[in-house]
């Protein structure tokens, strides 16, 4: 079965009042099996517009992805973080076929 990925991209505008929301989302996603693979970190944008930091988070699968974004919990984590930063998050289901 697929595995179900969260990406983000976020810019951070207010780093003291963002602070609540990491502080508060690793209680949500332990509670879905989410598991950081990226978190921040040096990256180097090659094509497109980017952001100043880069999330994935991996969930045993796809439905277990949007229900962890759906949940009340993290619904109340928006509204925490949506003053602070502008972001982009895609929940999508990972490839599991042939590889080349």
């Amino acid at each position: 079965m697929a595995k179900g990925y969260w990406i983000g991209r976020v810019d951070v505008h207010n780093a003291d009042g963002y602070k609540q929301y990491v502080a508060e989302n690793g209680p949500v996603f332990n509670k879905y099996g989410g598991r950081f693979l990226v978190r921040g970190g040096k990256f180097e944008s090659k094509e497109g517009s980017s952001r100043s930091r880069n999330v994935v988070i991996e969930f045993k699968d796809y439905e277990t992805a949007l229900a962890c974004y759906n949940s009340p919990e993290y619904t109340r984590l928006v509204g925490v973080r949506s003053p602070h930063s502008e972001g982009d998050i895609v929940v999508i289901e990972g490839y599991d076929g042939p590889q080349p």
